[in-house]
Parts: structure tokens; sequence; C-alpha cells
């Protein structure tokens, strides 16, 4: 990182992902072009994990190239009375591998479901027996972290 002033602890990172919203996954694909996508991500441990079907165009990067970036942003503030935005935001880098554990995509899942959907889990049981068959389920290993925060000034 650059601005060493504005580097923050793994801690923080970690509490950036694990607020965000959202965040966008970064991949190589075959001819060695980048391919990103928005994702729900949600993290268990030293693991970050994310549902999807069972094949598509990041399935079958992920097979060959399974280096990932993700990169989260939260508490995004434009600045009014200045050319630039305050944020807070982490960086993880690493390998993405299939889940194939039944017992492990559950797990997988009830972290998504917590994270995103957290007042509907009285239906979850149902919800997996439903579609645990049919969902894929892969999980990232965080080889690498990095937070920043670039606050806004104390007037």
């Amino acid at each position: 990182m650059r601005r060493k002033d504005r580097e923050m602890s793994e801690e923080f990172a970690l509490k950036v992902f694990d607020s965000c919203e959202y965040a966008v996954m970064s991949m190589t694909d075959e001819k060695g072009l980048p391919y990103c996508l928005p994702m729900s991500l949600a993290r268990d441990g030293e693991y970050i994990y994310f549902h999807c079907a069972e094949e598509g165009t990041k399935i079958d990067i992920l097979r060959k190239h399974p280096d990932v970036c993700i990169t989260c942003a939260v508490n995004v503030h434009n600045a009014e009375d200045k050319f630039t935005v305050y944020y807070e935001s982490a960086v993880i880098r690493g390998k993405a591998e299939e889940v194939t554990d039944r017992d492990e995509k559950i797990r997988g899942l009830n972290a998504i479901c917590l994270k995103f959907t957290p007042s509907n889990m009285a239906d979850f049981d149902n919800a997996i027996e439903r579609s645990i068959g049919r969902t894929a389920m892969w999980k990232i290993r965080i080889e690498e972290i990095t937070g920043k925060k670039k606050a806004m000034p104390i007037k």
C-alpha cells in the first residue's frame, strides 16, 4: 500500500469485510484477461464462502485459475467541499476451492444467510433440503488481507 498513513490492521479489514453489503471478486480468465463480479460473500473464520450455480463463466475460470482478489468498501461518503470520497475498504487475496462436503456446504450457506437474511433463518433447514443438491458452494482461504481508511477530517 502506497499510503501507509491510511493502512489499517487486519482486524479492521475483517470488520470492513464482515459489514459490507457486497464485494467485488476479481479473477483472471484463460486469456489472461480480468473478470470481476459483485458477490454476496460471507466469512466463517479464515474462509470466505459464496454460493452459485453449478456451471458458468465464473466456475470455468475458478477451476483453471483459482487465485482471486476481493475488494469491498463501507461507510462511503462524498465530500461536499472537496473533490474526494471518504471510505473504509478491505482487499483480500486467496485461492478459491469448490466445497463438496455436505456439512461444510451447509456451514457456508448458514454464514451467508446469517449475514444477508438473518430474519429468515426459521426457514433455513427447509431451504437447505430443497436446494442443497443443486447449489454449488465455494470457499476462499484468506491468504492476505489489507485495510484502508480514508477518513473525513474533523471540522
